[in-house]
């Protein structure tokens, strides 16, 4: 890394599954150097750096979060300098779940660290990856500040009609239940992008932002406020998922737990052991669709529930926002996969959603349209970049 990171953020985005980082200089949106830790805590773990002069690659078993990240560190010190001589301003970090106590951008500290792994129960697969991130980074950068930005952040303003669940009010007040949203940051950000990219405000805009993930969610957004989303008062609620379940009878839970299941063994199987990795054994979107092209029948009814719930989702995005201008896919899904955009929104021509099957087919990776000519609804791909919209909140707080 050269003299020119001076003035950077570098951002922490630790998943369930796999952690983000990128060094970035939040005025211009350059990525100075980014990496990515995959598939962890499974046989054919994958870490990849990239700087401005190469790539360097690592591959083998990841056992935890911590362990990725302290090899990343150990790589960028090998091929550049550490990164505590890099003039960082300000670390920013990706969280999930802030409950009621955290919607807006937070320095963090000690205190803040132990409310975000009190709120773990919330966001059992997350919040403490979120945490061990915070730990790592402030142990290697103890003199920078560090922002929490949260992915609840964005839903905190839903409509009473929207966040509320039909329980009884006292105890839902007694335990904070309510549907709080997630992918906040993303969902902000890829409506804004899309705004943009139309040329249009998005006050003028009706929005329905489709984030395809290992997690995934939807959301209803009107003239730039998000009206509803799937997922509620933890990141299980709503679509199908690579390792979870997404909407469930409660039932379900019931009848599992009078057999004879624990919760903690129904918490796993939900969050860990169903969506795509229950129905077929995979929860890699690349390696289920390698599946299917095989003929392997289990891979392919697993996908024809994904698009099924992602479906059922936008027809009722479209009549609670009485149509939309705008149906916009992101995440490592929706930006990728043609498939999925193309069944997802298949046979809606009546509703005026026609996809060009050229234009979904094209392999760029830039923001574009994927909607026909003819279609009244524009359907864009664009690329998340939740990484530089926490950047620029960390320096926006930090700076004031």
């Amino acid at each position: 890394m050269s003299d020119d990171t001076a003035g950077s953020v570098l951002v922490l985005n630790s998943g369930s599954s796999s952690i983000k980082f990128q060094l970035i200089q939040p005025d211009t949106g350059e990525s100075i150097a980014s990496g990515l830790i995959e598939r962890i805590g499974e046989p054919d773990g994958h870490i990849v750096y990239r700087h401005r002069t190469g790539v360097e690659e690592r591959r083998g078993v990841i056992a935890d979060h911590r362990a990725g990240l302290k090899t990343v560190l150990e790589v960028v010190a090998e091929v550049g300098r550490p990164l505590g001589e890099a003039g960082i301003v300000a670390v920013g970090h990706r969280l999930v779940h802030g409950g009621k106590v955290f919607y807006e951008p937070t320095i963090i500290d000690d205190d803040v660290v132990r409310a975000i792994s009190d709120l773990s129960s919330l966001a059992p697969l997350h919040n403490p990856a979120n945490v061990i991130g915070i730990e790592v980074a402030r142990e290697v950068l103890p003199d920078v500040p560090h922002v929490g930005v949260f992915d609840t952040a964005f839903f905190h303003t839903l409509p009473a009609a929207a966040s509320t669940y039909a329980i009884d009010r006292s105890i839902a007040q007694e335990y904070d239940i309510r549907r709080y949203g997630f992918h906040g940051t993303s969902h902000q950000y890829v409506s804004s992008c899309a705004a943009q990219f139309l040329g249009r405000d998005t006050s003028e805009l009706d929005q329905i932002v489709l984030h395809l993930g290992n997690g995934a969610s939807a959301s209803a957004i009107h003239s730039g406020r998000a009206v509803d989303t799937s997922m509620g008062f933890t990141p299980l609620e709503g679509l199908v998922m690579g390792t979870r379940s997404g909407d469930i009878d409660p039932g379900v839970l019931l009848h599992l737990y009078r057999q004879g299941l624990t919760v903690d063994r129904i918490d796993d199987l939900l969050n860990r052991q169903s969506g795509l990795r229950g129905l077929s054994g995979v929860n890699d979107f690349r390696s289920l669709r390698t599946l299917v092209g095989e003929g392997n029948a289990d891979a392919a009814l697993a996908y024809d529930v994904y698009v099924h719930r992602l479906r059922k989702y936008i027809g009722a995005y479209l009549v609670e926002l009485g149509g939309a201008d705008v149906i916009t896919f992101t995440g490592g899904v929706g930006e990728n996969n043609v498939d999925v955009r193309r069944d997802s929104l298949a046979g809606l021509e009546r509703l005026g959603i026609i996809v060009d099957d050229t234009r979904n087919s094209s392999e760029s990776r830039a923001a574009r349209r994927i909607s026909s000519d003819d279609s009244e609804v524009e359907i864009l791909v664009v690329p998340t970049n939740e990484e530089l919209a926490i950047a620029r909140a960390a320096v926006d707080l930090v700076g004031s």
